[in-house]
C-alpha cells in the first residue's frame, strides 16, 4: 500500500484524481492540499464526493514529501517551486502541469511566459505516456504527464511518424475541447454559460502552448522536424476532446496502412482503442475513462489521410494517465483503479 500526496487537489483534475485513487486497491490517499479550501473536508466541498472525508490542508511541500508519491495538480508555474523540495525529500512525482514536459529551458519565457527555475529536472524528467515510455516511468523519479491535448495527437501520429508513413512537414491538426479543460478557477468571460453555450470559438491559433509538446516527441520520432498548423476549439461541453488530423501519407501509404499501423502499435495495450474501417469515435465514449479511441479514412479528394482522436480531456488527458503512470512507478497492474466503462449517456 502506498501513500499518496496530491498537490492541487480541488482543481477539476485533482478531484478526478480522488475519484479515481479512492477505491483504488494500493493506494492510501495521505495528503491533500488546497489553498482555497484549506481546514475543509473534501466531501464538503465537492459532495458527490460524499464517501471521501479527508481533510484539505494548506500546501506543504514538507508534509506532501512524507508520502511515497506526489500527484501535481497545478498550474503551470507551481510544479517547479516544490519538485526540488519534494525530491529532496524522496518522494517520486507525477506532475501535470507543463514544468517538465520540454527539455529546453529556453522554451518556457516564449511559451508560459516564465524563467524555469530548475531547469536540471528537465534532463531527467520522463514524458509521460505510458504506452510510449512504459519502461522508462517505472523507475523515474519525475514524470512530467502530458497535456490533454498533446496525449491525443501522440497516440494518433507516433506510430505513422516513427514508420514513415505520413509527411512530417504536412499535418494539419483541429481539435474540440470542453470547457472542463480550462480549469475550474478560471473566470474568462469566454467560459461563462451563456457565452460558450450553443456557440463553437476558436482560440490561439498559431501559438497554442501545447503545440511545442506535439513538435518536440514527433521530431524525435521522425528525426525530422515536424510541422503542425494546429488549431483548437471550445465547444460547449464540460469535458471530452476530438481532434480531427488531416496528414498527407507517403508513397505507398493510405488508411488501409496507416490503421493496420496503429492496430499493430497498440495491439494489447489496455487503454488505446482502433477503431475499424467506417467507424469514427464519439466524445462520450470516453466520458469518466482513461480510453483512447482512434480511427482513420482516406480524404479521396485531396489524397490526405484523416485520422480522428477521442479522449476525455480529465482521464486519459490528465488524472488516468497519471494513474496509469503511477501504476507503473508503483510496481502494479498498469489498469489498476481505471478499469471502468464509460459514464454514459
Amino acid at each position: 500500500m502506498a501513500n499518496v500526496a496530491i498537490i492541487g487537489a480541488t482543481g477539476y483534475g485533482g478531484v478526478e484524481l480522488i475519484r479515481l485513487l479512492h477505491t483504488h486497491p494500493q493506494v492510501r490517499l495521505s495528503y491533500l492540499s488546497s489553498d482555497t479550501y484549506a481546514g475543509q473536508r473534501v466531501c464538503d466541498v465537492y459532495p458527490h464526493l460524499a464517501a471521501v472525508e479527508l481533510p484539505l490542508e494548506k500546501r506543504d511541500p514538507a508534509a506532501a514529501g512524507e508520502c511515497d508519491f506526489v500527484l501535481l495538480a497545478v498550474p503551470a508555474g507551481g510544479a517547479m517551486e516544490v519538485v526540488p523540495d519534494l525530491a529532496e525529500a524522496g518522494a517520486r512525482v507525477v506532475d501535470v502541469s507543463p514544468d517538465f514536459r520540454l527539455r529546453e529551458a529556453a522554451l518556457y519565457p516564449r511559451w508560459y511566459k516564465f524563467e524555469h527555475t530548475c531547469p536540471e529536472f528537465l534532463r531527467e524528467a520522463v514524458f509521460g505516456i505510458p504506452e510510449w515510455h512504459r519502461e522508462k516511468i517505472r523507475s523515474a523519479r519525475l514524470v512530467a504527464a502530458p497535456g490533454c491535448y498533446p496525449t491525443a495527437v501522440l497516440l494518433a501520429l507516433s506510430p505513422l511518424v516513427a514508420e514513415g508513413l505520413i509527411e512530417p512537414n504536412d499535418i494539419i491538426v483541429d481539435g474540440k475541447t470542453g470547457i472542463s479543460g480550462a480549469g475550474r478557477t478560471s473566470l474568462r468571460l469566454d467560459y461563462h454559460f451563456p457565452e460558450a453555450d450553443a456557440d463553437v470559438a476558436t482560440y490561439r491559433v498559431g501559438g497554442h502552448r501545447h503545440l511545442p509538446e506535439m513538435v518536440q516527441e514527433l521530431s524525435g520520432l521522425a528525426k525530422a522536424e515536424v510541422r503542425i498548423a494546429f488549431a483548437p476549439h471550445l465547444v460547449p461541453m464540460a469535458r471530452g476532446i476530438l481532434l480531427t488530423v488531416y496528414a498527407r501519407p507517403t508513397a505507398g501509404s493510405g488508411a488501409a496502412e496507416l490503421r493496420d499501423c496503429l492496430r499493430s502499435r497498440y495491439e494489447g495495450e489496455p487503454f488505446v482503442h482502433v477503431l475499424p474501417e467506417g467507424k469514427w469515435p464519439h466524445t462520450k465514449w470516453a466520458t469518466g475513462t482513461n480510453n483512447c479511441f482512434l480511427a482513420v479514412g482516406d480524404d479521396n479528394s485531396t489524397g490526405r489521410v484523416i485520422v480522428v482522436s477521442v479522449l476525455d480531456n480529465l482521464g486519459k488527458g490528465m488524472a488516468g494517465q497519471m494513474v496509469q503512470c503511477l501504476n507503473l512507478m508503483m510496481g502494479v497492474e498498469e489498469s489498476t483503479g481505471l478499469a471502468v466503462p464509460a459514464a454514459y449517456p
